[in-house]
């Protein structure tokens, strides 16, 4: 995924400065008006680096003449003690973007790291690691972008862009035959997945035309016996598996030969990068 259109980027970065700094930071007051001041990002742990455009908008958002300098690009692995960034610019507007600017690259970059440890467990295979829409309510187009930047590959945006038949839509719509024509009679252009439950499920999404069947917290030995039912149907779709995916189990899933393994823990269960801004007059 590219980085995000600058609309969402904007919008993401006003609605954070408007919920940080409301009608004004009391505490920057206290500095001199036209201080100048110089700072540096650096990273505290081992890391992909993701956020740049946030946090860059964040500080010339508060001082459109700041000087900065990155020392990385989104998608970069750094090492603990790395310098990411540079500034120069006034001492008000820097400690003001402070806390905004590191809570995009800290979430961000948390993602990206987090992606790329997923990807990397299946290096070599043709399994590719895919994000879901458990993300931060606000910062999904952000959260996803950062998925790429860590390696890993992107699911369906929202509801709006493919259609995934899950249990409840199956039981709604009368049955995965029925629910199948419904999504091909309503959307045509979309792809169609459906999510199945046992291998029976499976060769009604097949016969169906499914174009990708997720094998929702099957085993391993149902999921071998998956991907060869697959190989054989007269209509073939790719395979997600999902359901309980964690480091350890990966390589022994994508040794199945299924397409594709989503995680929500790529997103969800994010855990923020280490970083600090250290601050000079």
């Amino acid at each position: 995924m590219s980085i995000p259109v600058p609309r969402t980027v904007y919008d993401d970065v006003a609605h954070a400065l408007a919920e940080d700094v409301g009608d004004g930071d009391r505490t920057a007051a206290l500095i001199p008006a036209g201080t100048r001041a110089r700072a540096e990002i650096v990273l505290r742990e081992d890391a992909v680096v993701c956020g740049i455009p946030w946090a860059e908008l964040c500080f010339r958002t508060m001082d459109e003449g700041v000087a900065l300098t990155w020392h990385a690009a989104d998608g970069d692995r750094l090492s603990a003690g790395s310098l990411l960034l540079e500034a120069s610019g006034d001492a008000r507007a820097l400690l003001t973007a402070e806390r905004t600017a590191l809570n995009f690259l800290q979430l961000l970059s948390g993602t990206a790291t987090e992606a790329r440890h997923y990807a990397d467990a299946v290096a070599g295979t043709d399994c590719t690691i895919l994000d879901t829409r458990k993300t931060v309510p606000g910062l999904r187009r952000a959260q996803k972008y950062a998925v790429a930047c860590g390696g890993a590959g992107n699911h369906r945006l929202g509801l709006f862009d493919a259609i995934l038949i899950k249990e409840n839509h199956i039981m709604a719509a009368g049955g995965i035959a029925l629910a199948v024509a419904r999504a091909r009679e309503l959307a045509p252009e979309l792809l169609v997945e459906v999510e199945v439950e046992d291998l029976d499920e499976l060769d009604q999404a097949l016969a169906a035309g499914a174009d990708i069947c997720m094998l929702d917290n099957f085993d391993l030995a149902a999921m071998a016996t998956a991907v060869a039912r697959n190989t054989a149907s007269t209509h073939r779709a790719r395979l997600e598996a999902s359901g309980d995916m964690n480091l350890a189990r990966l390589a022994e899933v994508a040794a199945t030969g299924v397409d594709t393994i989503s995680v929500g823990a790529l997103t969800k269960n994010v855990r923020a990068i280490d970083l600090s801004m250290r601050f000079e007059l």
